[in-house]
């Protein structure tokens, strides 16, 4: 592979996520530079910092974590591999999820818990406020009122500015709405599992942020042969490039962030903002699911 030259994240195009924070479409998820099952330690710290400040080289400027991401050791990478911030760097996390051992994870939302959560998100990030703060999940033995209660009395105290919700429903942003500025949503999201295409569909129409995790899967469709392996081929690229430029070409609200713990992976994520398909390619692309 060529060296990848430039910012080339930067050509992914903009969105102000509220209308008032610019980032790169193209983003950054810090999650898999955690141990394995996502906890813990990264098998290699080193490189784990290298991601990131290759991260923002290459001109990503949406970078998203959670403190559950390890615990809290996304969170402290971060701060420790990017301190002090770009000003143009966007730091997005999560709080709401708790942890039990790798792969598990329980919602907790009562306020003061959540509360808790922004506090040491803060501290560890080294941040006076926290640009894009998202519940991770909605716990449905704590009234939505109250978490997302907590979540707007700290807004309106300066140590958030924007609110997202992850996972969730049509219905469920909808009473959100009601109760705070929901400014993005992220949900699984990717070109063979499309279960929240009505979430997708309602972001577009109100100019809400979408945030697809796992946006790399291509599964079957990557079949030697296939329409995407065709099209990757036609490009140059892989197939998980063509499902990134798949994304970024569906609607301007797309913001996704593929993760990874290695710069070659990274580089090759980010090269897929390079890729320019038709109108005629994203439509065969969007017919394979």
């Amino acid at each position: 592979m060529t060296e990848l030259t430039g910012r080339p994240a930067a050509e992914s195009g903009v969105f102000a996520i509220g209308g008032d924070l610019p980032v790169h479409r193209l983003g950054f998820g810090a999650m898999r530079i955690t141990g394995p099952g996502i906890w813990g330690e990264p098998e290699d710290r080193d490189e784990a910092i290298r991601v990131l400040r290759r991260a923002v080289e290459l001109g990503i400027t949406l970078i998203d974590t959670a403190d559950s991401y390890g615990p809290h050791v996304s969170e402290e990478l971060i701060a420790e591999a990017l301190h002090p911030y770009p000003d143009d760097l966007i730091i997005a996390t999560k709080g709401g999820l708790t942890r039990q051992g790798p792969d598990l994870w329980a919602p907790v939302g009562r306020p003061e818990y959540l509360h808790q959560c922004v506090e040491m998100s803060l501290r560890r990030l080294r941040l006076e406020r926290i640009d894009l703060y998202q519940l991770h999940r909605i716990d449905p033995k704590v009234p939505v009122e109250e978490q997302l209660g907590v979540l707007e009395d700290l807004r309106s105290a300066g140590k958030i500015r924007h609110i997202g919700l992850s996972e969730v429903s049509v219905a469920q942003i909808e009473q959100a709405r009601e109760l705070t500025n929901v400014v993005t949503v992220q949900n699984l999201y990717n070109l063979t599992n499309r279960q929240w295409q009505d979430v997708l569909d309602y972001c577009i129409a109100e100019g809400i942020g979408f945030i697809p995790w796992f946006p790399l899967a291509t599964g079957e469709l990557a079949r030697p042969g296939s329409v995407l392996d065709a099209a990757a081929k036609d490009h140059n690229a892989t197939p998980a490039q063509l499902a990134l430029a798949w994304l970024l070409h569906l609607t301007p609200v797309m913001l996704p962030i593929p993760g990874t713990s290695k710069v070659a992976h990274l580089e090759d994520n980010v090269a897929a903002a390079r890729i320019q398909l038709s109108a005629e390619e994203v439509a065969s692309l969007t017919a394979l699911a």
